[in-house]
């Protein structure tokens, strides 16, 4: 690597980085003996299942991953410190390497979980090479250390355009697909699993060229069976060869076989544990879809997981989020387990009791809401196992979306994540003015917990899709529903198999994520809502103030995530939170001014301004002529190209 690539800070982890424990002691000690022992191995389950994610993000990060267990398998960490300073390691070259292995760790791999950029070692490659060949995991197994090393080590510090970042084919590194995969490729795999009536969560499309010279695919199911004989299940009749559209695509099973082997196990050990019948199902119905690779399964297990309201341990297991595929459809695995945490879940309590009077608050008729609000359970929870690229604050599942429609959902918010969130240093406090600094760290904290329960809840919560079913039924009214942007009739809807996620494809993600963004800031103005969480009078204003000015300043923030070469997002929500700052600006009359500055290092910097007076009269129409729209265009679906358009005119921000 060129001195000029190692000085470029956007690809390494600072030392100083940050390091938080998740406290749940309290919350565990509470749990009976039994739930301990359910907790214990819903997380093996987890943790066994994490490993694929590995195997979802680049060709090394699996080898990378093995590497550093078999260096701290063999010594601890002060061990290796004095082996590598024998070897000529600086204190500050060591800890460089202790925190691009927390990295790998914390993240799955060697690209961020949030933003996709690929991270290397701050330190040279030789001197990491000397620490790595001479430890004791070398001496113990030098054909296994070195051949790891062999395979892993260039791609581990290669900055190469193309490996700075995931994405597909030219635009970057995915395992999702394989290398010679396009955006074409992608779009025609989508058709065909439509065509099939197949979810992409659980699979990888692998492309090779065919005797014919014409391509072939593979689409691949994770599941432990693979090509032996199996009892017929609804997953057997689809493995098998088709023509489509004049390629071959090819059903095949077996992904992760060994990983959801071992997950399959401690899911049927947890069994004989559970609480109750709900729980049983839904584990039986998990143990099925990771056996046979049946998305159906993992649905009917997300049922049970639905009506098993309130539970003492709450867990969530599968291909669940499509951030990190470049189409937007394949599901990276998750898993994690968590206890009630009892005086927020109160809080939460009263904010579902009141959902149903806030939704009618919200800007589109009534008819593009849900015919009827499924109470959900919202409590907050201590993460106990956390298993996949990354943590977030809360959880709004599961995301297949008829399950939504019809039988309802949950929300978790992590207590003990936000927790570790609220603690903010002044000094790394970018882009605000000095004396709204105080402020934002005062009540940074409270403000976001009205926005993740606003966001989970009333933002993922709400909202209707226009869907006509296998047999041609439709759940709107196609006579009297009329679109209020245009003043017409529904033209168009979702028809049976489609998705939000097969539809919106790309930026799926990330205009469900600004939906949600956007309800949160428009309902934390109504006085209901803050006395759910406490708060009145100047208390009151000050958490709205802040919540707003958190959301402009995560809109600059989210400029980190933006690739100008290919013009593109690297995250789901910072996409989402630089809209709304477009938005915002875009209100006029001073409601948000960014200012260019010099910062007091020199360099060029910002400054972010939100004038408060005008949150409610400016910025209130404002965001509510942008949600009206946003809801308008996401119930009835619309081609994927159409949708691209009509979200650039939303936000003019391309």
């Amino acid at each position: 690597m060129s001195a000029g690539l190692m000085a470029d800070t956007q690809y390494i982890l600072p030392n100083d980085i940050g390091v938080s424990s998740l406290d749940c002691r309290e919350a565990f000690h509470l749990l009976s003996p039994t739930e301990r022992i359910y907790a214990h191995h819903l997380s093996r389950a987890a943790w066994y299942g994490g490993l694929a994610v590995l195997l979802q993000t680049s060709p090394e990060a699996p080898y990378i991953y093995t590497l550093l267990s078999r260096l701290f398998r063999a010594q601890d960490p002060d061990q290796l410190r004095q082996h590598a300073l024998a070897e000529g390691l600086t204190e500050e070259e060591y800890q460089a390497f202790l925190v691009y292995a927390a990295g790998v760790y914390s993240n799955m791999g060697n690209y961020k979980s949030f933003g996709d950029t690929k991270f290397v070692p701050n330190l040279p490659k030789e001197k990491l090479e000397r620490v790595i060949l001479g430890s004791m995991a070398a001496q113990q197994h030098p054909e296994e250390v070195r051949g790891l090393w062999q395979t892993c080590g260039e791609l581990m510090f290669s900055l190469e355009p193309r490996l700075r970042h995931l994405g597909l084919g030219k635009e970057g590194v995915t395992t999702y697909f394989s290398g010679d995969c396009t955006m074409e490729d992608a779009k025609l795999a989508q058709d065909f699993l439509d065509s099939q009536n197949l979810s992409a969560y659980n699979t990888r499309l692998f492309k090779e060229a065919g005797q014919d010279g014409k391509p072939r695919y593979e689409v691949r199911l994770a599941s432990v069976l693979g090509t032996e004989p199996a009892v017929d299940s609804e997953v057997t009749s689809k493995l098998k060869t088709y023509e489509f559209q004049g390629s071959c695509f090819q059903v095949t099973r077996g992904d992760y076989a060994p990983i959801l082997h071992k997950v399959v196990e401690h899911l049927e050990k947890a069994k004989a544990y559970a609480a109750n019948s709900h729980q049983e199902q839904m584990l039986a119905q998990y143990v099925e879809s990771f056996t046979q690779g049946s998305i159906e399964a993992h649905k009917r297990g997300s049922r049970f997981w639905i009506q098993d309201k309130g539970p003492i341990v709450e867990s969530y297991i599968g291909f669940i989020e499509s951030y990190r595929d470049p189409f937007g459809s394949r599901g990276e695995f998750e898993g994690f387990v968590a206890m009630v945490n009892k005086a927020m879940s109160a809080k939460f309590k009263w904010l579902v009791e009141s959902a149903e009077q806030l939704l009618k608050e919200l800007p589109w008729p009534p008819a593009f809401e849900k015919d009827k609000f499924l109470t959900p359970d919202f409590t907050s929870l201590d993460v106990l196992t956390f298993a996949g690229s990354g943590i977030p604050a809360g959880i709004n599942i599961p995301n297949y979306d008829d399950l939504r429609q019809t039988e309802g959902f949950k929300n978790v918010s992590l207590g003990n994540v936000l927790a570790v969130a609220y603690a903010t240093q002044r000094e790394k406090l970018t882009f605000l003015e000095e004396d709204d600094k105080d402020l934002y760290i005062r009540w940074k904290g409270p403000s976001f917990d009205v926005q993740v329960g606003l966001h989970e809840l009333l933002g993922h919560g709400s909202g209707k899709l226009f869907v006509q079913d296998e047999k041609g039924a439709f759940n709107f009214d196609q006579e009297t529903v009329i679109n209020p942007e245009t003043g017409e009739q529904i033209q168009s809807w979702y028809r049976s198999g489609e998705t939000w996620d097969s539809k919106f494809s790309t930026i799926a993600s990330s205009y469900e994520e600004c939906r949600a963004e956007s309800v949160g800031l428009y309902l934390c103005l109504n006085p209901q809502v803050l006395e759910i969480f406490g708060f009145e009078g100047a208390d009151a204003e000050d958490v709205i103030y802040v919540n707003w000015l958190n959301m402009v300043r995560a809109g600059l923030l989210a400029l980190e995530f933006y690739t100008p070469e290919a013009s593109s997002w690297r995250q789901a929500h910072m996409q989402a939170r630089f809209v709304i700052l477009k938005v915002l600006l875009e209100a006029g009359e001073g409601l948000v001014t960014v200012t260019a500055t010099t910062g007091s290092d020199g360099r060029p910097d910002a400054r972010v301004r939100l004038d408060r007076s005008k949150i409610r009269s400016v910025g209130k129409p404002a965001l509510e002529r942008f949600l009206r729209k946003l809801q308008t265009v996401s119930s009835p679906e619309k081609p994927a190209s159409v949708h691209q358009k009509t979200y650039k005119d939303v936000h003019s921000s391309t």
